[in-house]
């Protein structure tokens, strides 16, 4: 077979940890060892019987199975519906475009908003599709450090001014992917203010505003003053309402960049599938008491798991929210990745290097919180007695 070369500009993408680990579970696998995959943060909770109900009705029609050329109105006026109960946020249908997934809606901001060479301001570590959005508009990335000492806040204090009055746009994302803080109001004001200041774009991603812990609640960034004159939020239904695989999210906000993203996606999509149109509108409008408990069951697993493994002398602290933990390796170890090949092979425990997040994710892992709370405490029990701590 005729091999062909690829375009150049998928030369800065890599898979290898991912792939090398991917290799290693696969190996596991086949010896029938027992593997405990914290890895990939699908949830494991199931969507709400009314929300695939909707979805079955609407695939029973033949109807629905054309192509949907946009959004619904219904399903426009069900997303601000809800951000006026949910967040007190009043928005109107013409600032709202649907993406399909908050992936592709990142892996495809680059390209509607920046020129070959304009500079995107992203945190790091950071979500993975941040970077690659950023490098397929041609841009050039500058990072802000989510570090410990500053409670994994963004500084903007501690960046070159010359940087800032050439950022396009700035992504922040709270509460975050990976590393599980949550950032109050104050900080998004701080944000706003110089977004104003310098002239740059603000996008919140926003997909854990419903996974919060003791006692924080969700905000939308728009319910701040002046939001939605310098940026648009990134609003998905998959991990409050679990239903990832639909690929239900929204960018919402300033009226021109929504207008930049609805053009671009023309070019090369149709709107939502009416089945899923149907299911994101009995989500959206449907009873939320499951979404409430599920963010406490997230709770007592991250209790389970952290807990767990401190009492076992691993200082692993709580995370603020999001589905995940964003733990120090333990003493004696320093890269990730070979720590987390070495925990699969001794416990059968997978979870996500942090260097795949970002030169500053080296020394932490990520662990998934995808299995329930008497799980999660077995898993710490075996690594705790395997004495690979030690």
């Amino acid at each position: 077979m005729t091999e062909f070369s690829k375009a150049s500009r998928l030369d800065v993408f890599q898979t290898g940890i991912f792939a090398a680990l991917n290799e290693e579970k696969e190996r596991l696998q086949r010896e029938g060892r027992k593997l405990y995959n914290l890895f990939i943060g699908t949830p494991d909770f199931k969507p709400a019987p009314h929300v695939m109900q909707a979805l079955c009705e609407a695939a029973a029609d033949p109807e629905n199975w054309k192509y949907s050329l946009t959004e619904s109105p219904e399903l426009l006026e069900a997303v601000c519906s809800y951000y006026r109960d949910r967040f007190g946020v009043t928005i109107t249908p013409d600032i709202i475009t649907a993406v399909n997934g908050s992936q592709e809606g990142m892996g495809h901001l680059g390209m509607a908003l920046c020129n070959k060479g304009d500079v995107v301001l992203l945190p790091d570590p950071g979500y993975p599709a941040f970077e690659a959005g950023a490098l397929l508009g041609e841009a050039t990335v500058e990072t802000y450090p989510l570090i410990k000492e500053y409670g994994f806040m963004p500084r903007l204090d501690l960046i070159d001014e010359k940087i800032l009055k050439k950022v396009k746009y700035m992504v922040v994302s709270y509460p975050s992917n990976p590393v599980g803080a949550a950032a109050p109001e104050e900080v998004y004001e701080e944000l706003i203010g110089y977004a104003k200041k310098y002239g740059f774009i603000l996008i919140s991603d926003n997909a854990y505003s419903d996974i919060l812990f003791d006692g924080r609640e969700g905000f939308s960034f728009l319910s701040l003053d002046g939001a939605a004159d310098v940026g648009a939020e990134f609003f998905s239904l998959s991990k409050s309402f679990n239903v990832t695989g639909a690929r239900i999210s929204f960018l919402i906000g300033n009226k021109s960049v929504i207008e930049a993203m609805k053009l671009l996606r023309s070019q090369y999509d149709f709107g939502m599938f009416t089945p899923i149109q149907k299911a994101a509108i009995a989500a959206l409008t449907g009873p939320r008491d499951a979404v409430r408990q599920q963010c406490t069951d997230y709770q007592a697993r991250r209790d389970a798991l952290c807990g767990g493994l401190r009492r076992y002398g691993w200082d692993i602290p709580d995370s603020d929210g999001t589905m995940f933990v964003w733990a120090p390796l333990p003493a004696g170890f320093t890269d990730s990745a070979a720590f987390c090949k070495q925990l699969v092979r001794e416990t059968g425990v997978l979870c996500t290097p942090g260097a795949a997040f970002g030169k500053r994710g080296e020394g932490y892992v990520r662990f998934a919180l995808v299995l329930p709370p008497e799980e999660l405490a077995e898993v710490a029990d075996i690594i705790g007695q395997s004495g690979f701590l030690k």
